[in-house]
């Protein structure tokens, strides 16, 4: 299924489930039902958001994105985490008034029935959004999904509450926890923008593809002598790579060529989605560091 498609039907099962959620607090009253569902109204905003922001990455560089759209799904995760901890505060808003007047639910069981139908859902489909969200390196994907699955926990820990509620006539758990389930989710919120900023700011590959990066370079560069000044960062699902490679004085500009080509041709092999540019240098620009070709 491709990145677009999955967009596409995040959005029909952001609905699907919105809708069970809020019949489940219609059938109960209960304040924690209630924060469960407005968590959902956030996930339809952003499926919307992200559908965008995939929409626009996948364009084509032109003259004035020279480097492509890839930082757009970024933006939609970044926007994904500040509507978490709106809904979170809304959450909070109702909780407060549930404190202070706690009212007996009504229907319990069956709305939480509903509600257990939602979760199913959503469990299942934050797995489908994390798996193929990672294969197809999708950041907008990928937080909707873990955004999906904290959902999920809050859910069960909603469930669980309104059943202690109804066991113990303590009705002031219901808002309770909602107050835990804002928590949560501010929590959440804060995490997915701390790992989208970290995108927009140019961040490095991770150290085992940086390591993986350096060991093809070392491998395949036949001919040349060293590599240095090897600079990485990933935007969406591309990453960009730029080295300067050495190679002995007399080497002709097409056998450098053909040098360079061979090395990006593997990386790519590896790494799909690679931008790569190597600046070719003769042997008196060695600063005998970084990495040394294997030969």
């Amino acid at each position: 299924m491709t990145t677009i498609k999955l967009a596409i039907g995040n959005i029909f099962v952001g609905f699907a489930v919105l809708g069970l959620k809020c019949l489940a607090y219609w059938m109960t009253g209960s304040v924690a039902l209630l924060s469960d569902a407005l968590e959902s109204t956030v996930n339809v905003a952003t499926a919307f958001a992200a559908l965008i922001a995939i929409h626009i990455a996948a364009k084509p560089a032109d003259a004035n994105h020279p480097y492509g759209h890839h930082k757009a799904e970024f933006f939609s995760a970044v926007l994904e985490g500040v509507m978490i901890i709106v809904a979170a505060l809304l959450i909070l808003r109702e909780a407060y008034q549930g404190f202070m007047e706690p009212v007996a639910l009504d229907a319990p069981i069956e709305g939480l029935l509903v509600n257990l139908g939602a979760t199913v859902i959503n469990g299942v489909w934050a797995w489908v959004l994390i798996s193929r969200g990672r294969k197809q390196k999708s950041p907008a994907l990928v937080a909707d999904g873990k955004h999906l699955f904290t959902d999920v926990l809050t859910s069960v820990g909603v469930a669980i509450g309104v059943i202690l509620a109804v066991a113990t006539g303590w009705w002031i758990l219901d808002p309770a926890l909602a107050v835990l389930v804002a928590g949560n989710i501010l929590w959440s919120g804060s995490k997915i923008i701390k790992e989208s900023l970290s995108g927009l700011m140019d961040e490095a590959v991770s150290d085992r593809t940086l390591t993986n990066i350096r060991e093809i370079i070392a491998a395949e560069a036949d001919g040349a002598m060293e590599a240095h000044d090897l600079r990485t960062r990933h935007a969406g699902s591309a990453i960009f790579i730029d080295f300067h490679l050495v190679v002995p004085g007399g080497t002709t500009v097409f056998h450098a060529h053909e040098i360079c080509d061979h090395i990006e041709k593997a990386l790519k092999n590896e790494l799909a989605d690679a931008r790569i540019t190597i600046h070719v240098e003769p042997e008196h620009k060695s600063k005998q560091a970084g990495v040394i070709v294997l030969d």
